[in-house]
């Protein structure tokens, strides 16, 4: 199983636009953040985790031309708001597969209802299949059981991924016990690092480190940064040996 960090960065993307913050004039490549997304592979599947308003540019960068699906976190728009350019995998392959919460396709009808119109629908948009994901009730994708991890972002759920030994979280402040014991024996972690001050809906640092410690993982990449967690090199030179920093591009192989 491999997984291609499409994206690192957090809501705004890093630089931010008119900032001149130091990180934001970085010249290294790894303080460059897209929005926050995974490519996730193995044998002859591939799926996307998120589909932010970088998606076309991710897949255009990924050289990606084939989806098996998308699997979502939550709706706010720096995981949502590319939707609308899933239309070359839609004329090439037909519906696409997405999973989500009921309540996130509730927002989906909302704001992309072209997509989701069953009457007089625009022969140019794209179509969908909707599979719902539940807590507690794992899934099959291609020969691998998908868990879902419930979390809370601030005080709205988000789900999580476990593929495996691989699990992927994003836009965690706060999660139970329970969920936490879905989280055993991984080889690798991601999980959500904003900042080293705290935020009332996204670990910090410190927060990231103290869960990475309790769920003991074999490694953990860090994601969802912002300009204010600091310089790429210099953040990694601090952390656990078995804690990296996770960039654009980035390829792991699980």
């Amino acid at each position: 199983m491999t997984v291609t960090f499409l994206g690192t960065g957090t809501s705004q993307g890093i630089p931010i636009i008119g900032s001149d913050h130091p990180v934001c004039l970085s010249d290294d490549p790894r303080d460059k953040r897209l929005r926050v997304s995974i490519l996730i592979s193995w044998e002859d599947a591939t799926y996307v985790i998120d589909c932010g308003p970088d998606f076309r540019q991710q897949m255009l960068r990924a050289n990606c031309s084939h989806i098996d699906g998308i699997l979502f976190t939550h709706e706010h728009a720096d995981h949502t708001a590319g939707l609308d350019d899933i239309r070359p995998f839609y004329f090439r392959q037909g519906d696409i597969p997405m999973y989500a919460h009921k309540r996130v396709f509730g927002e989906f009808k909302r704001r992309f209802d072209y997509i989701f119109a069953t009457e007089n629908k625009y022969p140019g948009a794209p179509g969908v299949i909707q599979y719902e994901v539940k807590n507690n009730e794992a899934f099959e994708l291609k020969g691998v059981q998908v868990t879902p991890i419930n979390a809370l972002h601030y005080t709205l759920q988000v789900f999580g991924y476990r593929f495996n030994d691989f699990a992927y979280l994003t836009d965690v402040k706060t999660i139970a016990k329970a969920e936490k014991e879905k989280l055993k024996g991984l080889k690798v972690l991601v999980i959500n690092a904003l900042r080293i001050q705290e935020h009332i809906s996204h670990f910090s640092l410190d927060e990231a480190l103290e869960f990475i410690a309790e769920i003991k993982p074999e490694k953990a990449y860090l994601t969802h940064i912002s300009h204010l967690l600091g310089f790429h090199a210099e953040v990694s030179k601090d952390l656990p040996e078995n804690v990296f920093l996770a960039h654009d591009t980035l390829t792991i192989t699980i």
